[in-house]
């Protein structure tokens, strides 16, 4: 892997995301672009927009979701289903 390469990795906290960022880590990429929930809505398409024209990545890992329990999803599917 490229060590200059500009990745981002949307969900970089949760399970998936973080091990998305170790593997990164165990083939050479030592910094990829980190932005936190409370840094940037994933919702916010000008917010996005912005960001991806600042850090101009070149690689993008998608993981980042709104986690919620069972009931919570029953009582608003359409919700959970727009916010991911």
């Amino acid at each position: 892997m490229d060590n200059g390469a500009r990745i981002y990795v949307a969900g970089l906290r949760g399970l998936v995301g973080s091990a998305i960022v170790r593997a990164l880590k165990q083939r050479g990429l030592d910094d990829p672009i980190a932005v936190t929930p409370s840094e940037l809505d994933l919702g916010d398409t000008t917010a996005v927009q912005r960001m991806m024209d600042r850090e101009r990545p070149n690689r993008v890992y998608l993981d980042g979701a709104k986690v919620r329990g069972n009931k919570a999803i029953a009582d608003a599917p359409a919700c959970f289903t727009f916010d991911n």
